[in-house]
């Protein structure tokens, strides 16, 4: 609750509490001691005053007590009360009454040129009445000096009654605005950091979100398609376990290989999250080097396999026998592992064919790893509900983007249904993915009973 509001409650609920309560009261207090000592110099002035003209001294006591009690209004009404000081100069009345209601006039929100013009005023009278008054009091006493000697005296009263008011009251009426301003300008600022506070807080929520469902779609990606293809290989192995051995052996080589790859991306993906939350490259931690020696020894494993097998020959990829088919650059795959994903495929009994248009050029990081992903899904669909459909995955490289699409036609029947549970988040992590590049992504069934999936990623290297 901001002061201002505090200050409001309090007073619908009449407790007498807070500075701003106490400092009016302190002013109403003063006001009242001042209105007293007013109306008690003016009826002494009053009754002198009644003396000189002759009138009775109640009537001038009666008109000098409300002319000094009118301190009392002097923050209300401040130009009424120098109004009335200097309606009863001639009479000498009021001497704290002007010069308190100069300063409450100057310090006050009326206009400058009010107060100049009541200011001027004020001076006139006082030096109008004080040269009437030292000319009186010499020829009473017989002594007549000059003109400009007076004139010099009552000019030098009048300022000195007139101009230390008016300029200490445009001096703490400066100063008050000035407070005031700051204060003003302090409580903008704590509103507009309570709002930036709020809106940081936002972000970071949103921003855990992103990258929750950032690192839910990559474990999607990672798992659902080495998984899908395990279980493939998996169902292919039971079926021809006791009529081919030599079969049986290789395929699973393929469900180890597989699974070994799995895992090598899962820990890939594991190690950045450590990265990102300890604040230290996952090199640096203790248990680096044991995870570096265990993926060795899972890489020369499957280099055995493979061997004994007579699969030597599909472990040509760039990191030598028995390395992860997937070519990996800045923590995730690129285009040039396409091949090795469609030969995974081939392997696991799928009849699928890649067609690439257009000179092979490499694009942004993020491009790539997309591009690979949406490849990567749409096959991993095919396996779950399209088991020995045919498919077809078409890859252009155009000037700034680069476009995919794979489509596949109705299954044959004769594939092994695996069985593979489906989530319904494939397509949904596909779209986020290219649209959250800028580019655009459409899937849908095809005339022939199929499906397709296309997408037009930006190359966001070349703008």
């Amino acid at each position: 609750m901001t002061a201002t509001g505090a200050i409001v409650e309090e007073g619908a609920r009449g407790a007498p509490s807070g500075p701003w309560w106490w400092a009016r009261r302190r002013s109403m207090v003063l006001d009242v001691a001042l209105a007293l000592v007013s109306a008690l110099e003016c009826l002494l002035e009053g009754v002198s005053f009644a003396h000189e003209v002759g009138m009775p001294a109640v009537l001038g006591g009666l008109i000098g007590v409300p002319v000094g009690a009118a301190l009392v209004v002097r923050r209300r009404w401040p130009v009424a009360v120098v109004l009335l000081s200097i309606a009863t100069t001639p009479a000498e009345l009021g001497f704290l009454l002007g010069i308190v209601g100069l300063y409450s006039l100057a310090a006050s929100e009326v206009p400058r040129r009010i107060i100049v013009v009541l200011s001027a005023a004020s001076l006139l009278g006082t030096l109008v009445v004080a040269v009437a008054r030292f000319h009186q009091d010499m020829a009473q006493d017989g002594y007549h000096p000059g003109w400009w000697s007076m004139l010099a005296i009552s000019v030098l009263l009048a300022l000195g009654l007139t101009a230390p008011p008016v300029l200490l009251g445009l001096y703490v009426g400066a100063r008050r605005r000035l407070v005031e301003s700051l204060r003003e300008r302090a409580d903008g600022l704590e509103r507009e950091l309570s709002l930036l506070a709020e809106r940081a807080e936002e972000r970071a929520v949103w921003a855990r979100n992103e990258e929750r469902t950032r690192i839910a779609r990559e474990m999607h990606d990672v798992v659902a398609h080495r998984v899908s293809l395990m279980v493939v290989h998996a169902a292919a192995l039971q079926a021809v376990a006791l009529k081919d051995p030599e079969k049986a052996s290789r395929n699973a080589g393929l469900v180890g290989d597989m699974g070994r790859q799995a895992l090598t991306e899962l820990r890939e993906m594991l190690g950045v999250l450590r990265t990102s939350q300890d604040g230290a490259p996952a090199a640096e931690r203790p248990g680096a080097a044991e995870s570096q020696r265990l993926a060795e020894v899972a890489v020369a494993a499957s280099a055995r396999v493979r061997a004994a097998s007579g699969a030597a020959a599909s472990s040509g990829g760039p990191g030598g026998p028995g390395a992860p088919a997937v070519a990996v650059v800045d923590g995730g795959p690129t285009l040039e592992g396409l091949e090795d994903l469609v030969g995974q495929s081939r392997e696991a009994g799928m009849a699928v064919e890649l067609s690439v248009v257009g000179a092979e050029r490499s694009y942004a990081p993020g491009v790539e790893r997309t591009a690979y992903r949406v490849v990567q899904e749409a096959l991993t669909n095919v396996h779950k509900h399209a088991p020995g459909a045919k498919a077809v995955v078409r890859l252009a490289h155009r000037d700034a983007e680069v476009a995919l699409q794979v489509e596949n036609g109705p299954s044959d029947g004769a594939g092994t249904d695996a069985g593979l549970p489906s989530g319904g988040n494939g397509l949904v992590g596909m779209r986020e993915r290219v649209t959250a590049l800028g580019g655009v992504f459409v899937s849908g069934p095809t005339d022939a009973g199929g499906f397709r999936v296309s997408a037009v990623i930006p190359d966001s290297a070349a703008a």
